[in-house]
């Protein structure tokens, strides 16, 4: 019996030594998977950039601009546009059917203070359509809230009104997610004051979940992969709808020269023209629909309302004809018998034959 007891002791020593043996190689190989996988992200760096500075040269009849960091960049994607950012560039080429140029200033390992003082310059030489801009995740391990909110309120004063800006994603890690519960307020609060539209990126990643994440996520555990992006990108998806109608919209009611003079007012003018040039189309296309007691009194007497013109015809007396009294009869003389239809000529007599005559 006590041999049996020791048998089942050491079974189970031996057991539990096999398990964290395997989780300590385990986790060896997940270390050594993700250090790998941060130098193959060193190695993306350059690649994205000088993509991205590549398509600066291309022209389009919308300007897309970005400013971001390494996320706007793409980085973790398997090519540089499966990334956010050209994800939402693609969207707006669909939506709009026409040319996009992207301007993407973004820069990998950007702070705030990196993007306010290396991207904000270069964004004065642009006039962009579209702008988004998603930066702060790199504060958050060294994070000041006061030094934060004085660098998102300078970008935010320095970006177009109609700017999209995002929340920061959900990182999960408790300590980390009270800073980002911070840093997410004051998005949202400076962004009220200006006027912009928030993307709800935290909301969003939070909802996808601990798990789906880390499958959605390279190799680094930092950086999102190609299916992370699409989630990133369903962020800010609807504002860049509406953004792209309003663009539409100013183009297609305002000149340019009224845009101009409008300035950030363009997109109100423009979109309440368009609303009342849907109004007016819809008003018109109701215009001869019965209405709610009309249907009604339909349904009650199985009449249907007939337009004017046939509910009160014409009644005009026919003209009268020839009185069988007064005809006189037929002149048989052949004297003066009637020669007018041997008088026709002969294409006119055959043409009695083509009217369902016999020949």
């Amino acid at each position: 019996m006590r041999s049996r007891t020791l048998i089942a002791l050491l079974s189970s020593i031996i057991g539990g030594l096999s398990v964290l043996g395997g989780a300590a190689v385990g986790a060896r190989a997940g270390v050594r998977g993700q250090r790998a996988a941060a130098r193959r992200v060193v190695d993306m760096l350059p690649v994205h950039a000088d993509w991205w500075r590549e398509r600066l040269q291309h022209e389009g009849q919308i300007t897309y601009l970005a400013i971001g960091d390494s996320a706007a960049q793409g980085v973790g994607a398997t090519e540089p546009h499966r990334g956010y950012v050209g994800l939402l560039a693609r969207r707006i080429r669909h939506r709009s059917r026409t040319s996009v140029r992207v301007v993407n200033l973004s820069v990998s390992g950007a702070t705030t203070w990196g993007a306010r003082k290396e991207q904000l310059p270069k964004l004065r030489n642009y006039s962009p359509d579209i702008c988004t801009v998603s930066i702060g995740a790199n504060d958050i391990a060294d994070f000041h809230p006061d030094k934060f909110e004085r660098n998102i309120r300078e970008i935010y004063a320095a970006v177009p009104s109609h700017a999209i800006v995002a929340e920061l994603p959900c990182m999960f890690v408790p300590d980390r997610e009270r800073k980002v519960a911070v840093a997410n307020e004051i998005v949202h609060r400076v962004a009220d004051e200006y006027g912009l539209t928030v993307a709800p990126l935290h909301t969003i990643t939070k909802r996808v979940g601990l798990r789906r994440t880390f499958f959605n996520s390279y190799g680094d555990l930092f950086h999102p992969n190609d299916r992370g992006y699409e989630i990133w990108a369903s962020a800010f998806e609807p504002a860049i709808d509406a953004r792209v109608d309003v663009v539409e919209a100013i183009r297609h009611y305002l000149s340019a020269r009224e845009a101009e003079d409008l300035g950030a007012g363009a997109a109100a003018v423009a979109t309440a023209r368009a609303e009342q040039d849907t109004g007016g189309a819809e008003a018109l296309d109701h215009l001869d629909r019965p209405g709610r007691i009309d249907r009604l009194r339909q349904r009650m007497t199985g009449s249907v309302t007939l337009p004017e013109a046939l509910a009160a015809p014409d009644r005009t007396d026919p003209e009268p004809g020839p009185d069988p009294d007064t005809d006189t009869a037929p002149n048989t003389d052949p004297d003066v018998a009637d020669h007018s239809h041997g008088d026709r000529e002969p294409a006119e007599r055959d043409r009695d034959g083509d009217v369902g005559g016999t020949a």
